[in-house]
Parts: C-alpha cells; structure tokens; sequence
C-alpha cells in the first residue's frame, strides 16, 4: 500500500485556509458595499390632504368676517412626496430595495439637491416655493370667481454682496425707480439695465406699509461688464380684494399644491360643491394668471392618493405621459392645462360620472 506523501495534509490545509478566507472576505466586502452610501434619493408616496377640510386642527382656508362664502363637500386633495432629506445617505442596499418597488423612484441626489445644497437651504427654498404657491394660488382662484386681483413689482431676494445689500429687503414692493412710478417687475428690470455699471438708481419702496427711498450705486453684471446690476431678483406681489388664509404649516413645502389650493378657494367662493360630493386628489403648480405647470413625482402622488380611494386625480398636460405609464390605481386622470380646465372638468365629472373630459388614460 502506497502512503501519500507527507506534504499533502499541509497543501490542502492552505487551501482551505486560503478559500475560507477568500469566502469570507466576499461576504464581508458585499455587506460592507451594502451599507456604503449612493449619490441617489428616494421618492416615496406620501400622504394627502384635503384642502376643503382642516389642517393640524384649523381649516385649512379661512376667510375675512365680510366674504362670502359657500357651504361645500367632498374632497379636494392636495398630495404630497416623501424625499430623502438633502443630509441623509441612502445605502446601496435601500437603493436597490427601492429599485424594485413600483411606487418608489431611486433618483440622482443632483437632481433634487443641486450644488450639494443643504438640508437647511432646501428646507429655506422649499417654505419660499409654498409661499409663492399659496400667493399665486389665491390670485389664479380669485380672478375664476371674477375677482379683479393687481400685482405690484417686489423684491424677492438679495444677494449679500450685492449693490443693494442693507439698502433693500425681501419683501420690499417697489412703487417707483428714478422718480418714475413701476408697474411690473419687467419694467424695473429694464430700467436697471437701461444705466451703466456706477451709475445712482434711486427707488422707492415700500416696506411694512410705509415709505423708503434708497440711493443704489450699480455694480457690472459678473458676466457681462458693460451691464448694470444692483443685486436683486424680482417678482410680482399679489394686491387682493379681499382677505384669504392658507393655514397650512411649514411642514408641507414645494409649490405643487397650488392647483388643489386654488381649487379649494374658488369652491369655497362659488354656489355649489364642486367635486360633486366625491374624493377628488390631484397636483400641479399654477400661476397667478391660472396655468397649470408641471411637478415631480406624479406616480408616487398618484400611489399616495389611491390609499384613500379616490377615483379622480388631476394631471398638469406635461405630466400626463409620465402618469400613464403603469397602474392607474383604478382613478381616472383628468389631464388640466388651466384653473379653467380643471373646475370644467370637475363641473361635468360632478352633473355625470361618465361624462367625456381631456383624459391621459
């Protein structure tokens, strides 16, 4: 009988020493790569809120003791996206879970946060964009209900190392630049643009309700130095007829909500129930002139107001292809363009369920 040779035991060992090792170093290193972070961010559905009802306890709409407004039903929901916040890492792992979950989308963290923006500055971003929703909202609903709502040109932010820091303020609405009075955020910045870098613009705002006026030195355009700038970006501030508060937090932020908001005012504002006592949820941003703008995240929205069992949703036109593609979640899809289209669209849904609207399904 032949004995193997005295070497084998201490081969084979090493082997499998060297495969244990090797095994375990793949384990460890696949969940060590499942816990590293990924540049993405998940959007979630999240929940939604009926603007004809109440917010933390209050209303959500309440009105000034001398409007007159009328008793309504049903529900007109404003939906909402749970994001990743701007200062959380998403692990490999949570990213690929997400990957395979109809209702959540795995995006680029640039795409939401851009210029690695913080979680304080998005937080600051997203509160303005709700101001501005509610502002516009309240113009596009009340020019529906045949209200006459004017604008004025005010200043939306300044630039800390502009010509007009410490001379100007967020909120300033500007009643007259070199002497001549301002009609529209246009005409100020054509005038501004009509001097030459040095040049002394004088403006007249108002601040609080009261008077100022401010001598600005114009600086060069960082771009273009032929060009006079002081530092300013500008907007056009609603004047209305008549006093609406939007009691919704600062929780809620972004300016989505717009079109269920303006939809709200103008039911609340106008003889009969505009969704015809049923649920009704949709999305879209709105100017003041009533133009239904595209949003993010319209199928989660959509998962997120198909929990309550609605049977309505409305679509801003440019989301409409996106909120095709997939499950419909049993709730027709009322494409809307404008203010206009959505109350005439929920106007005939109300006389018959069955009625023929502009659909994206």
């Amino acid at each position: 009988m032949t004995e193997p040779p005295a070497t084998e035991p201490t081969t084979m060992s090493r082997r499998y020493t060297t495969m244990v090792v090797a095994a375990l170093s793949i384990v460890v290193l696949t969940c060590v790569a499942f816990l590293i972070p990924v540049p993405y961010v998940t959007m979630k559905p999240g929940p939604a809120f009926n603007t004809l009802g109440k917010f933390e306890g209050k209303p959500m709409f309440s009105f000034g003791e001398d409007v007159k407004t009328y008793p309504t039903s049903g529900s007109l929901d404003f939906t909402t996206v749970s994001v990743t916040r701007a200062d959380t890492h998403v692990p490999l792992s949570e990213a690929i879970r997400s990957y395979f979950d109809k209702n959540t989308a795995v995006v680029p963290k640039s795409l939401v946060y851009p210029d690695q923006q913080s979680a304080k500055d998005s937080t600051t971003q997203s509160a303005a964009q709700l101001a501005g929703s509610k502002d516009t909202s309240r113009a596009a609903a009340l020019k529906a209900a045949g209200y006459t709502v004017t604008s004025v040109p005010a200043v939306q932010s300044v630039l800390k190392d502009g010509a007009a820091a410490d001379k100007l303020i967020a909120g300033d609405v500007i009643k007259e630049i070199d002497g001549v009075k301002s009609f529209n955020a246009e005409g100020v910045a054509i005038t501004i643009a009509g001097h030459k870098p040095g040049d002394t613009v004088e403006l007249t705002v108002s601040r609080d309700g009261k008077p100022k006026t401010v001598s600005i030195v114009t600086k060069a355009d960082a771009k273009d130095k032929s060009k006079a700038r002081i530092g300013i970006s500008l907007g056009d501030k609603f004047e209305f007829p008549i006093e609406i508060r939007n009691n919704v937090g600062s929780e809620i932020g972004g300016p989505s909500a717009g079109t269920m908001f303006a939809l709200a005012i103008y039911d609340r504002l106008t003889p009969g129930a505009l969704t015809g006592g049923k649920r009704i949820a949709g999305t879209g941003e709105i100017t003041g002139d009533g133009i239904v703008q595209p949003i993010g995240g319209i199928r989660q929205k959509m998962a997120g107001a198909a929990v309550d069992n609605t049977k309505i949703f409305l679509v801003p036109t440019a989301n409409c292809a996106e909120a095709a593609k997939g499950d419909d979640f049993g709730m027709t899809l009322v494409r809307v363009t404008t203010l206009g289209s959505a109350i005439s669209a929920l106007e005939k849904l109300s006389n018959d369920p069955k009625a023929k609207v502009p659909s994206c399904n």
